[in-house]
């Protein structure tokens, strides 16, 4: 029974994600962008635009073997997919904060965060129940089916940040990039954060030195009690945006933080 609820989610998540990805790729993006986005992020700049069309047709492969091929094997390639984007997510957001999930195309262009990272968890999870128990197909409709179906689409509506980033683009009519932030509601945004409280000791001064923005980021640099500099920058986009801080030169060697989500 979760099996036969779990089997269309991943479908539906394997084909919208295909899809997305094939019409960013379509996209006349500006350049670096596709560098911003998960699968694309691994490859070198002259095939990241494969990389995103290859991905896709990986997705549509899995989505024909899960209706098709009553065989366990298109079931545990599944699993595999969604273990390997676990992993590629938890580095991503470890080397690089600054680059989004690319799990939707554009749309997932907002950093990778433990939503995401949980999102491919409990999909990985309905994947190897899917393979456990499943068969080719779609069920038939059953009420217990449907509570289960509803449950888990609850859950991974509550792990994506895409909602979000998608209403945000319908309110505002323009992609991050482009949308009007004052400085002073990032600044608002990062004094909040426990990236700043985590920080605020090595500051010489609560005012910036410099402040500017690049894209859907604004950074704002501080001087820090030991001749270095203290560097923020607050994500524009979302209710609970990352914030990112590295020290940079004085008597201390360059470090990054680990990146800390302003939610926590």
């Amino acid at each position: 029974m979760v099996a036969a609820a779990a089997q269309p989610i991943l479908v539906f998540m394997l084909v919208i994600g295909g899809v997305a990805k094939l019409v960013t790729a379509g996209r006349d993006s500006e350049p670096g962008a596709f560098g911003r986005l998960g699968p694309a992020v691994l490859a070198p700049e002259s095939w990241r635009k494969n990389a995103l069309i290859c991905c896709a047709i990986g997705e549509f492969g899995l989505v024909a073997g899960l209706l098709l091929v009553d065989h366990p094997a298109p079931r545990w390639m599944t699993v595999a997919f969604f273990t390997v984007a676990t992993y590629v997510l938890y580095d991503l957001r470890r080397r690089r904060p600054d680059a989004g999930c690319g799990c939707f195309g554009d749309v997932s262009a907002t950093p990778v965060g433990l939503r995401a990272i949980s999102r491919t968890l409990v999909l990985t999870g309905m994947a190897v129940i899917v393979a456990l128990d499943g068969s080719p197909g779609l069920p038939a409709p059953d009420w217990q089916v449907l509570a289960w179906l509803a449950g888990f689409t609850v859950v991974l509506l509550a792990l994506s940040p895409e909602i979000e980033e998608t209403y945000a683009r319908l309110k505002y009519r323009a992609p991050c990039e482009l949308r009007p932030f004052a400085p002073e509601r990032a600044a608002a945004r990062l004094r909040s954060s426990a990236v700043w409280r985590n920080h605020v000791h090595l500051l010489g001064s609560e005012l910036p030195s410099d402040s500017w923005r690049e894209l859907c980021w604004r950074f704002f640099v501080f001087e820090a009690l030991n001749g270095a500099e203290v560097v923020f920058a607050v994500y524009l986009s979302g209710r609970r945006p990352p914030v990112r801080v590295a020290v940079v030169g004085g008597h201390t060697p360059i470090q990054q933080s680990i990146p800390v989500s302003a939610s926590l």
